[in-house]
């Protein structure tokens, strides 16, 4: 008898038997196929140092050995190591692989079968790509991958019998014949290739086993690895309509360009005009100008000056312009909840319906050329809701490049729900040809700004990787109870910030400090941007929150082209409070510090640059002038990206 000590797990193994290895994503039905291959007796054992039990039991005289569900094996969590430890020790692994989402899966099935253990895939719920119009050539998979490939209807025990029968022929799968070189190279030191490509791909627990320094190779092998995957699925599945619901088609539309950006763009055009039309304009009406300035602000002050006098420090900080229960109060309940709570109900039926992970992969391609991936279109839709959470939810992308580009663009380019609110209801009274002009500008600077740091950071993005649910309706009090705990949550969050901004204002004011914050950025404002003076405090309440910088633009008599410089302005300004701790959490001091000052440069950059072209040719709001204002300013753009283009191009040359 043998025991089984490289897996960590104490069980008793006959010297003749084989060590079967159950392997898979998350959800592609390892479990069916572990019931039926052991039967009734299975030991459950956890695994040493953690709390994951590890199944294992009896095949005839060989042992079946389940793991956790993951998308790789490396030493990212506990269930990446134990699954690599227990696949590592492994005679034959059965890789189950989800047929309805085989891009995503074959990614652990190429990696397996890279380390050289011998496999066979069983391609599960058949049934499941079919309703959905998938079409897997199975022959010519199983040719391409090198290993037997069994379609299977687990649930159903389609194909289990064959499964069974198939483990005795499993075999060594094809490999990247470049990656094979490498491996050659390494095995004679770590002696066995699986250990090999693991040192390669950077695995510190195996490489420290060996006395070796961790590999480089991680994001070229996993590369390589993506690029045959989706070189295999071109070649093996195919899509149609037959059979597949009304669901799956709209969701396979979703995700083409010709039908996804015109659903894409109907999306937002509905989101467009129910936040920024009907509740920026109707519903902001009726609870700012009506309840709260119009009987709310008048009781309060009435109810304070019986105890504290109006025009005392006191009464000014609490009731004054910027009062604390009055500016503060109106503009949160009034102005901002409404207008959150709007973003936060699409947001919801977004991600409730499985339309989020399909804009992803729609907008895959044109991310790339900023360095991202379409997975990063989440933390930027996030960021639309919350930058200060989507900051962190950059964690999910595979590399530290991504997260640093995505992060920066956050901070930069992308309004708050809050803030987008009210740019939204100040964006539809100055007309249709400002919201174009104001849209260009802040794409604009979005593709430069990542179009630059995609050169200067070195590599290159992931391919995208993202499982797609199944297109469905939204349930009703799914979305109705996101959205109220994420309104909730920025009304708990926001509400003593604003006090606070709010409090900081009225004593810059009696002070005089705000008298002098706006004379000293005068040349900036008045001069640069063509703005009134007093927008200066809205930018100052911009850095405690950046909605509170565009809240304080609507009592302002603003041109509509000074509205237009003041948006474009506050949109790229500095990231608020709350976010700009995030980043330095996050990216560290120094890199931080970079960022946060880029985004003060790029802000009145960008706005200045606007204001200037617009005194030119449209100051005076004719739609001719705003055309060519806006003419001259995507030829600024065209040409700063032409000149970094021949800049690359030159570099890469010497």
């Amino acid at each position: 008898m043998a025991h089984c000590h490289s897996a960590g797990l104490k069980m008793d193994i006959p010297a003749e038997a084989k060590k079967i290895v159950l392997a898979g994503n998350p959800n592609a039905g390892k479990s069916v196929f572990f019931n039926y291959l052991t039967g009734l007796y299975v030991d459950v054992s956890n695994y040493p140092g953690t709390t994951l039990e590890i199944s294992h039991g009896r095949l005839g005289s060989d042992v079946i050995i389940d793991t956790p569900g993951v998308y790789g094996i490396s030493s990212f969590n506990d269930e990446e190591r134990i699954a690599r430890d227990i696949i590592l020790s492994a005679g034959v692994v059965l890789n189950v692989v989800n047929a309805v989402h085989l891009e995503r899966d074959l990614f652990l099935t190429q990696q397996i079968i890279d380390t050289g253990v011998p496999v066979v895939v069983a391609l599960n719920m058949m049934d499941e790509a079919e309703k959905r119009g998938i079409r897997i050539d199975v022959d010519l998979l199983g040719d391409l991958l090198g290993v037997p490939v069994i379609p299977t209807v687990a649930v159903r025990k389609q194909g289990l019998d064959r499964v069974k029968a198939a483990l005795a022929s499993a075999r060594k799968g094809n490999m990247n014949p470049e990656l094979q070189q490498k491996l050659t190279s390494l095995i004679n030191r770590v002696g066995s290739q699986a250990e090999a490509l693991l040192v390669l791909e950077g695995d510190p627990v195996i490489s420290e086993r060996h006395g070796l320094e961790p590999g480089k190779d991680r994001e070229e092998i996993y590369l390589q690895r993506r690029e045959r995957v989706n070189d295999i699925i071109n070649h093996v599945v195919r899509e149609t309509s037959a059979g597949a619901g009304f669901g799956s088609i709209l969701g396979r539309w979703m995700i083409k360009p010709l039908t996804g950006i015109p659903i894409l763009a109907a999306a937002l055009w509905a989101m467009y005009q129910i936040i920024g039309v009907f509740i920026a304009g109707t519903v902001v009406g009726f609870t700012e100008e009506t309840v709260m300035i119009g009987k709310y602000e008048p009781a309060v002050r009435s109810l304070v000056s019986q105890f504290i006098p109006a025009n005392s420090i006191p009464g000014i900080i609490l009731t004054g312009e910027f009062g604390l229960l009055t500016m503060t109060i109106t503009y949160v309940l009034g102005l901002l909840m409404p207008l959150v709570a709007g973003f936060y109900f699409f947001l919801s039926l977004f991600e409730d319906s499985g339309y989020l992970p399909r804009i992803a992969t729609l907008v895959d391609r044109v991310l790339t050329g900023i360095g991202l991936n379409g997975r990063a279109i989440i933390p930027l839709i996030l960021g639309f809701g919350c930058v200060t959470m989507a900051s962190i939810t950059t964690r999910l992308l595979s590399s530290e490049r991504e997260r640093r580009i995505t992060i920066f663009l956050l901070g930069l380019a992308i309004p708050c729900s809050a803030q987008l609110g009210v740019i939204a209801g100040l964006l539809a009274g100055i007309g249709p040809q400002f919201t174009a002009l104001y849209g260009l500008v802040i794409l604009a600077v979005l593709i430069i700004a990542g179009t630059l740091l995609n050169s200067m950071l070195p590599g290159k993005s992931a391919e995208l990787l993202i499982d797609l649910p199944p297109l469905r309706l939204p349930r009703v009090d799914n979305v109705i109870r996101k959205t109220a705990s994420k309104s909730y949550m920025f009304l708990k969050e926001a509400t003593p910030l604003f006090a606070l901004g709010a409090l900081i204002i009225s004593v810059f004011q009696i002070t005089g400090v705000l008298a002098f914050l706006q004379k000293l950025l005068a040349p900036v404002t008045v001069g640069w941007l063509k703005l009134p003076p007093e927008t200066a405090t809205a930018f100052i309440m911009g850095i405690v929150r950046r909605d509170f910088s565009a809240a304080g633009l609507t009592g302002m008599a603003l041109t509509p082209a000074a509205t237009l410089v003041a948006l474009i302005t506050i949109t790229l300004f500095v990231p608020c409070i709350a976010s700009i701790l995030v980043i330095f959490k996050e990216r560290g001091r120094r890199e931080a510090a970079v960022m946060w000052a880029g985004t003060w440069v790029i802000a009145f950059t960008a706005g200045g640059l606007v204001a200037q072209l617009l005194h030119a040719f449209g100051n005076n709001g004719n739609p001719r002038g705003i055309a060519l204002a806006s003419a001259a300013f995507a030829a600024l753009v065209t040409l700063a990206l032409l000149a970094h283009r021949r800049l690359k191009a030159a570099t890469t040359r010497t």
